[in-house]
C-alpha cells in the first residue's frame, strides 16, 4: 500500500490541492497538482489548449494521468474534469485510490474566483451546472467519499484519519 497514490478528484474549487499538498505533507509522501504538471509538462497553460478546444486539453490530461499515474506513493490532486474521461480514472486506478472531495457549489461559489478558472468563466451558475453534471460521475469513479464542509483543520484531520486507515488495512 505504501506504494499506492492517493489521488483527489473533485468540482474545481473543491480543495484538492490546498488538501493535497497538506496531506502529502503529513504523509511524508511528493505531492502533484495534475494542473500544474499539466501545464509544465505541455509548454501550455491550461487556457491556451482550451482555446483550441476542449478535446486538446483533455488530450493533455489524459497524457497527465498516464505519466502521474506511473509514479509510486504520491497524493495527486486532479483537475476537476478529470472524470469526463473513464480512461483517466481507470488509469488513477490501477496504483491508486481515489478520493471524492465533495465541496457544495454553494460553498464554492462564496470562496472561490471563478473568472480564473476556464469552465467557470461563465459566472457563478456554471458551478451548479457542473455540479449537476459531474456528481453521479465523481461518486461512481470514487473509491471513498470526504466531504468538504467544515473547517480546514477539521477536513483535514478526517482525510488523514482516511488516508492513516487505509494505508494499515492494505499493508
Amino acid at each position: 500500500m505504501e506504494n499506492h497514490n492517493i489521488v483527489i478528484i473533485g468540482m474545481p474549487g473543491s480543495g484538492k490541492t490546498t488538501f493535497g499538498t497538506a496531506l502529502a505533507e503529513a504523509l511524508g509522501r511528493d505531492f502533484y497538482d495534475a494542473d500544474t504538471y499539466l501545464e509544465t509538462s505541455e509548454g501550455r497553460t491550461i487556457k491556451e489548449l482550451f482555446a483550441v478546444s476542449e478535446d486538446c486539453f483533455r488530450d493533455a490530461e489524459t497524457r497527465t494521468a498516464r505519466a502521474l499515474g506511473s509514479k509510486k506513493g504520491v497524493v495527486i490532486a486532479t483537475g476537476g474534469g478529470v472524470i469526463k474521461r473513464r480512461e483517466n480514472i481507470d488509469i488513477y486506478k490501477e496504483n491508486g485510490i481515489i478520493i471524492f472531495l465533495d465541496r457544495a457549489p454553494e460553498d464554492i461559489v462564496t470562496d472561490v474566483d471563478v473568472s480564473t478558472r476556464p469552465l467557470l468563466k461563465d459566472g457563478p451558475s456554471r458551478v451548479f451546472d457542473l455540479y449537476r453534471e459531474r456528481i453521479d460521475t465523481y461518486r461512481s469513479s470514487a473509491d471513498y467519499r470526504m466531504a468538504n464542509d467544515e473547517s480546514i483543520e477539521h477536513v483535514l484531520e478526517h482525510l488523514e484519519r482516511l488516508v492513516k486507515e487505509l494505508l494499515e488495512k492494505r499493508i
